[in-house]
């Protein structure tokens, strides 16, 4: 079982950069991307799904709050960001948190890792697209136009709602599942415009990553100017008109309602992990994806807190309750519809630049993979043309445009923060086990602050905080939920981090990483663990049937 732990090593991964970056017209990939681009690419990725959809949700639990909520993830990702430009740094190789993972725990764990981010990114983009379909169908309502129903929605949402009206005894004879066309007795009903922007998505990240930037960063720029207008319409009618009474109470639910909102927040941050993919795409990797990575983590932040403080601003919190479209919300509930109209068609654009970063992302995760022999050598493959890896990219257009025709759009998004902050954890983590190294001018290198007795005491601090929950877990724990199970697990394995840091004199920055992304790993519902794992159990499998024997590293 040892081999399965068997490593990369920084000469081998650093050789395999001058091996497939190539000139010109080879097989290599295009490198093409700056500072600005990735900074861009950052901010396409994060500024989406969180900020259209989910801040409402967040809002009504956290209340003006919220903001709290946008800075305790910004930290966490702070530190993990770090982390990630220390490894990026080290290693431009695309792959990311995989290749990360293959040089500090070894194979299998690079694999597991691997497997999370297929997951995690089909998700996420199969959420967003499923998203861009309601504010597309809105906007086309809007002017007059209206697809068939059957043809606006997936099968498993249409199913889902016929059968919670038939418990409840409501009429169902005007549901979609009822009055559509039926194929041998089956109700047809997909979701054709989530597909039909995949398709379109994934045909432009085929053509080249060139033309990719060159749209991820015009759709970033509209986004921008956008919540820029969002932020000063919306301070001027709240400061005219005195509605700023809505920031008060602060925290109507307390902390316990702010970090109610994490794991539907969370999983946007993922933006800095699709970055560090393209890492062979980038002109100077070493210096500019570090910068990047920071640089659209602080931008992205501070328009989540603005725009946070301007919808709480403009209505009260508590109208927020099952508000899927929150920006257009409050400005068709301030009578500025055709201004709601308009934040609905910046709504599209975002999570078409989203759709676009993820179908980026994914496919180099898979030929970093297949590279190293844990995937057939048809994923790794790099079209002669467009300079990108043309099947993976057919696989992943294939794979979420296909699951978006029929899936349900109320997806478990505590899946994919799972696999985020999984994938966090292992890099912060794996930052610990690198060979320290003097730092090198043009190349990032994480800032030495001594943990030997600074985690130690954080760590007495946040026993002495939880030590009612603590001693119930433990007392109780043979009747307590998975969830307090989870709590206890945490507790041991951050005491265990605790000690090792004070022996060892381990960097302050990515242990607080590791310490802050596990306290939000335990905090997601227990049942959403079960279903993870039971994916990674399948991964697994497939890596012991081949990847296992295939691996470049056992001949």
């Amino acid at each position: 079982m040892g081999n399965i732990f068997r490593k990369k090593n920084l000469q081998d991964l650093n050789g395999e950069v001058s091996l497939h970056a190539g000139p010109e017209g080879s097989s290599g990939l295009h490198r093409v991307l700056n500072v600005k681009d990735l900074t861009l690419m950052g901010v396409a990725a994060v500024i989406g799904g969180g900020i259209f959809s989910t801040i409402g949700s967040a809002a009504y639990n956290g209340g003006p709050g919220v903001i709290l909520l946008f800075i305790i993830t910004a930290i966490t990702c702070g530190f993990t960001a770090l982390c990630y430009a220390e490894f990026a740094s080290r290693i431009p190789v695309a792959g990311s948190a995989y290749t990360y993972s293959y040089v500090s725990f070894g194979e299998v764990v690079a694999w597991i890792i691997g497997w999370a981010l297929i997951l995690e990114y089909a998700i996420g983009n199969i959420v967003v697209a499923i998203s861009w379909s309601a504010y597309f169908n809105n906007i086309l309502h809007a002017m007059g136009l209206d697809l068939p129903k059957w043809l606006t929605v997936g099968y498993q949402t249409a199913s889902n709602i016929h059968d919670a009206a038939l418990a409840t005894g409501a009429d169902v004879s005007g549901l979609v599942y009822t009055n559509a066309p039926r194929i041998l007795g089956v109700p047809f009903i997909i979701n054709l415009p989530a597909f039909v922007i995949v398709a379109l998505i994934s045909m432009l990240a085929y053509i080249g990553i060139q033309e990719s930037k060159r749209t991820a960063n015009a759709m970033v720029m509209i986004k921008i100017v956008v919540l820029l207008l969002v932020a000063v319409v919306g301070f001027w009618f709240i400061f005219s008109n005195g509605t700023s009474t809505n920031w008060t109470p602060f925290l109507p639910n307390g902390m316990g309602g702010v970090l109610k909102g994490v794991s539907a927040v969370f999983f946007a941050y993922i933006g800095f992990d699709a970055i560090s993919t393209t890492a062979e795409e980038c002109a100077n990797p070493q210096r500019d994806l570090p910068k990047g990575m920071i640089y659209s983590l602080i931008i992205c932040t501070v328009i989540y807190i603005v725009i946070a403080l301007v919808i709480t601003g403009l209505v009260n919190y508590s109208e927020f309750a099952n508000v899927a479209d929150p920006l257009a919300f409050v400005f068709e509930r301030i009578n500025m519809q055709k201004f709601g109209f308009f934040i609905s068609v910046s709504a599209v654009v975002a999570a078409t630049s989203v759709l676009l970063i993820f179908q980026i992302g994914q496919p180099r995760i898979w030929m970093a993979m297949s590279r190293d022999g844990l995937l057939p050598k048809s994923f790794g493959k790099v079209n002669k043309k467009y300079q990108t890896p043309g099947f993976s990219t057919v696989i992943a257009g294939v794979l979420v445009a296909g699951l978006v025709l029929f899936i349900d759009d109320k997806l478990v998004t505590d899946l994919t923060s799972i696999g985020t902050l999984f994938a966090f954890v292992l890099v912060s983590g794996g930052v610990l086990l690198l060979p320290r190294i003097e730092k090198q001018k043009g190349k990032f290198s994480i800032p030495y602050i001594n943990a030997q007795y600074i985690f130690p005491l954080i760590y007495v601090l946040t026993f002495y905080l939880f030590q009612e929950r603590t001693i119930n877990a433990v007392v109780n724990i043979g009747t307590e939920g998975y969830q307090e199970v989870l709590f206890i697990i945490f507790m041991i394995l951050a005491g265990i981090l605790a000690i090792v840091s004070f022996i060892k004199k381990y960097s302050l920055i990515p242990v607080l990483g590791v310490a802050c992304c596990m306290y939000l790993m335990v905090e997601i519902p227990a049942k959403s663990w079960l279903v993870f794992w039971g994916w990674m159990a399948f991964g697994l499998s497939i890596y012991l049937l081949y990847g296992k024997n295939n691996s470049k590293l056992n001949k």
